[in-house]
């Protein structure tokens, strides 16, 4: 078994549903007694957030690399990051660290293409939502349309990130909110949603709403096992 290297704390709501997603996975997988070889590098969120906030990506981009370099001294196989709008600093983590490292929009945009749908909304932080990263990967290798919704609708699905779930707080009317959006891409030819943010699925599970949803937290932890467990190929 490989070792999975996770870069967490961004939040660590979400990067606990990832510690047991892939245990849980590891013991389905392998039976017994198993459980995944793993470690976490969990930074600082209010350091990520004040950064993300004044747009600094390149000290961002330095905090990763070196919570990569972290996990690959500690004898990491695979770097993980538990985030969707980190991903922005992939690159940065590539070009610095030899280590292969699972992308989380890769990772989805192969769930979407075996549902063989061709047209996904999009929800995530703002960046994740209106930066190119993710929308371009699912555009180019895998020919997938991806929709954002309107720009006071992104405020909505970003403050809620923020303002609630980070802090794993769960609010039914922020549910109703998404769901109305959700339905309102749906007028527009969405069908699936990408929940493009590793805390939105404390929010919304499956029968919330009409079409397939796309857990990225959930997807990009089982790839890791995929890997570990010699399963998996990665481009």
């Amino acid at each position: 078994m490989k070792k999975i290297g996770l870069i967490g704390g961004i939040s660590w709501e979400s990067t606990q549903m990832y510690y047991k997603i892939i245990n849980r996975k590891v013991r389905e997988i392998s039976g017994g007694f198993h459980s995944a070889k793993c470690t976490i590098e969990s930074v600082d969120f209010s350091e990520i957030h004040a950064l993300q906030a004044i747009n600094d990506w390149n000290a961002l981009d330095q905090k990763m690399v070196e919570a990569a370099t972290n996990l690959k001294n500690a004898q990491a196989d695979v770097i993980l990051i538990c985030a969707n709008t980190m991903h922005l600093c992939s690159d940065a983590i590539t070009t610095a660290v030899d280590l292969p490292l699972i992308h989380i929009a890769r990772a989805t945009g192969e769930k979407i293409k075996a549902k063989g749908l061709s047209k996904v909304l999009l929800l995530g932080t703002k960046f994740t939502m209106e930066r190119d990263f993710f929308r371009n990967i699912l555009a180019d290798e895998f020919n997938i349309e991806v929709l954002i919704p309107v720009e006071t609708d992104r405020e909505v699905v970003h403050n809620v990130i923020y303002e609630e779930l980070v802090h794993g707080k769960i609010n039914a009317g922020s549910r109703g909110q998404y769901v109305r959006i959700i339905y309102e891409a749906v007028k527009n030819g969405a069908e699936g949603v990408i929940l493009g943010c590793t805390e939105i699925p404390l929010l919304i599970e499956p029968e919330h709403v009409s079409i397939p949803t796309f857990n990225t937290t959930q997807i990009h932890a089982e790839k890791a096992v995929e890997f570990a467990l010699n399963t998996a190929v990665l481009n």
